[in-house]
């Protein structure tokens, strides 16, 4: 059975993501997939269909403002079941103040269901507000992916100069490997960053970003802001090795030989050498993160059956 579902973001559009978007990322993958009608938050109160489900995906800005509308009244009205979506990390939401903080927690304990990124996560959530939490894993659609011919023995890091990103980590590890080091240029980006000796892309749809990763050997993301994990799924859909912090389910799951400790970087150095020198150490790890993506609930067919299997049982349970 196909339930009707409604989906509440920041995004200021309404309607259905079509399936040859061309900036497909995580959250598009996943209201498409799952086939589901997206309103702007801040219009709940003026959407009049009715659904069977309902979540919403708290930005992490604007809130003075979103706290002050009749969320969860407004979702009731139209939703038999509401829930949440996590949006960054767990501990996002103790930047608030105090009242947007109480404001967030009281949010939670109305809601019938919490989706989380990882398996930590729901941890987490479940001891906040005692709510049924379920993972909603990370997703991509590969209809358009692309490969490109011009290879490099280069190394991608996955983010900026600041703490969210753990970028200089990443940095510092990456220069192991003795190569070009490169990196995107994302919202958090700092003043100088390019004096750096790093080679930064310019900012790209996610099927230019899907190919243009797919061009490096190696991939460190040292992120301590555990969340989607896109960069590491992306390394693991080429079969590029990726060092990161276990924490993170795409790291854990799709590069297990490469997942070390928050903060231990000594490890993280010594098995970029070790991908640099051993070349059956290489081509283990970069086998086994495709053939663990391929198993995964990352891909489309995996991530439909389970994810239809929650929403039937959250839209069917009686309180």
């Amino acid at each position: 059975m196909e339930y009707k579902i409604a989906w509440f973001t920041e995004g200021g559009w309404s309607g259905k993501v079509p399936r040859n978007h061309p900036n497909m990322r995580n959250d598009m993958a996943w209201m498409n997939v799952l086939n589901v009608d997206h309103y702007p938050v801040f219009d709940i109160h003026n959407v009049s269909k009715k659904y069977d489900l309902g979540i919403v995906t708290i930005p992490k800005t604007n809130i003075d403002k979103l706290s002050h509308h009749p969320l969860i009244e407004s979702l009731k009205k139209i939703c038999k079941k509401v829930g949440t979506m996590q949006e960054g990390p767990h501990w996002y939401f103790q930047d608030y103040s105090m009242e947007e903080q109480i404001w967030f927690y009281n949010l939670l304990t109305e809601m019938d269901f919490i989706l989380c990124h990882n398996e930590i996560d729901i941890k987490y959530y479940e001891g906040l507000v005692g709510k049924k939490c379920y993972l909603n894993p990370t997703l991509m659609i590969e209809d358009y992916i692309e490969e490109s011919d011009d290879k490099l023995d280069a190394v991608m890091i996955g983010g900026n100069m600041v703490r969210w990103y753990g970028g200089f980590d990443s940095y510092v590890v990456a220069q192991e490997f003795g190569v070009s080091v490169h990196a995107p240029s994302m919202g958090r980006k700092i003043d100088r960053e390019d004096e750096m000796d790093i080679s930064h892309l310019p900012y790209m749809s996610w099927v230019e970003w899907i190919k243009e990763i797919g061009r490096y050997r190696y991939g460190v993301h040292l992120m301590p802001t555990w969340a989607a994990g896109t960069f590491t799924l992306n390394c693991a859909y080429w079969g590029i090795p990726c060092i990161g912090y276990r924490g993170l389910d795409t790291q854990e799951k799709l590069h297990p030989s490469l997942s070390v400790d928050y903060g231990d970087l000594n490890s993280a150095r010594i098995l970029a050498r070790k991908l640099r020198e051993d070349s059956d150490f290489y081509n283990k790890c970069s086998n086994e993160c495709k053939k663990f993506y391929t198993k995964s609930s990352f891909t489309e067919k995996v991530y439909i059956k389970k994810m239809n299997k929650i929403i039937e049982g959250v839209v069917s349970e009686t309180n």
